[in-house]
């Protein structure tokens, strides 16, 4: 990591310290239902005020549409931060301007304040060069500790620490630590698990990996795609249709001498509707037709995908394979995990990423610690894993 500006470099006491923060949390009727992001960062933001800086908090919530929307709005967080750091916090109603300002001015070292929603301005991600000088205006010093928004070159990621001393925080720098394993020289074989929606999102890193990894197990609709691309029938299952040429070509290119196998699903868990109580076959491909819907992998693929896991010495890990908020289509997702781990035990490194593929694991008691390292980033973490170079990371390299 010499490389970067690291926080450990930085001289924060008495200063106003922006840091940019991954939150974006669940919510629910006005409250944090997952704290994991939030407590990701507890690290960083007691160093921050350890050192006696002023902790000025930026961060996105949700996908605002026009502007202010209360049902996206920071404030939530407030109680979660005072919790978790056991200092006072000051909430902004905005992240520029007279308000927000007069907020930070009030604030003392060692206390935080934490802005309203970044993307309550659409300059946010149109990285608007004015609407970053309007943030330089609240501190002192830049911090980068969200990795979740990295592969973004929205205004708070680029803009603003062009504009400030800017540093590298601890969650960023584990990040990049853990996942440049994978990069440089990774422990084979090496194996990737990807599943999810977009194709678009998916082919990269898929691409990439054809060249750096041995094997790629495929689950979702990413994986309907490819069964779809062999010819296949899904019946009314979701997949990309504009990705199939795209999957074709994968599956060729992985034919070569040297390039990664992908795994493509046998068999299907497939059912008429999506319930808990719906009734569910477990068929080959070739049989799938009519009104059938694949809601998860099938059994002979799940314990093909699991003999794989098991005998790789790298594991990276991002989506569940099936519809696992339906614990009727989270089976061949738990037999993965359990494997996975079962190979971490034996030396495997193994990396797991994704908000779904997190939260399946808050939602069946499978324990995150198992894992070598947990990324807080899902598309964030499949760009830097495919080699994607990040904007947001150049700019907290030393010169």
């Amino acid at each position: 990591m010499t490389k970067y500006r690291i926080l450990t470099e930085a001289d924060m006491k008495g200063k106003r310290v922006l840091l940019r923060a991954g939150f974006d949390v669940p919510m629910k009727d006005g409250k944090v239902t997952d704290r994991t992001r939030i407590e990701a960062l507890k690290k960083t933001m007691a160093y921050i005020l350890k050192a006696g800086g002023i902790l000025v908090i930026l961060a996105h919530q949700g996908r605002p549409k026009n502007g202010p929307d209360p049902q996206f709005s920071q404030e939530p967080i407030v109680p979660v931060l005072k919790k978790l750091l056991k200092a006072k916090v000051y909430f902004a109603p905005d992240c520029i301007g007279k308000e927000a300002k007069k907020v930070v001015d009030n604030a003392k070292p060692g206390e935080v304040v934490l802005l309203e929603n970044l993307r309550f301005h659409p300059e946010e991600k149109k990285n608007d060069a004015k609407f970053a000088k309007e943030l330089k205006a609240l501190g002192d010093v830049y911090v980068n500790d969200a990795f979740t928004n990295c592969h973004r070159e929205h205004a708070s990621m680029v803009g603003l620490p062009g504009l400030l001393p800017a540093f590298m925080g601890f969650g960023l720098q584990s990040e990049i630590e853990h996942l440049s394993l994978v990069l440089d020289k990774p422990k084979r074989p090496l194996t990737l698990i990807v599943a999810g929606a977009k194709m678009e999102t998916k082919v990269p890193v898929i691409r990439h990996f054809l060249l750096k990894g041995d094997h790629i197990l495929l689950g979702g609709c990413i994986a309907n795609t490819f069964i779809a691309a062999r010819g296949f029938g899904t019946g009314t299952s979701k997949y990309d249709e504009s990705g199939i040429e795209q999957a074709q070509e994968l599956m060729l290119l992985s034919e070569l001498p040297g390039r990664a196998k992908i795994h493509v699903p046998r068999d299907a868990v497939v059912a008429s509707e999506l319930s808990e109580t719906a009734q569910k076959l477990d068929l080959p491909v070739d049989d799938i037709l009519g009104d059938m819907n694949i809601y998860d992998i099938g059994k002979v693929t799940a314990k093909r995908y699991c003999e794989t896991v098991e005998n790789s010495k790298t594991i990276v890990w991002n989506g569940p394979l099936g519809v696992y908020e339906y614990n009727r289509f989270s089976h061949a997702s738990k037999r993965l995990a359990e494997s996975i781990v079962k190979a971490t035990d034996k030396g495997a490194f193994s990396i797991l990423g994704g908000g779904d593929t997190i939260d399946f694991h808050l939602k069946y008691g499978y324990p995150l610690n198992k894992y070598s390292f947990v990324s807080m980033g899902g598309g964030a973490m499949l760009e830097f894993i495919g080699g994607k170079k990040f904007a947001s990371l150049k700019l907290l390299e030393k010169h």
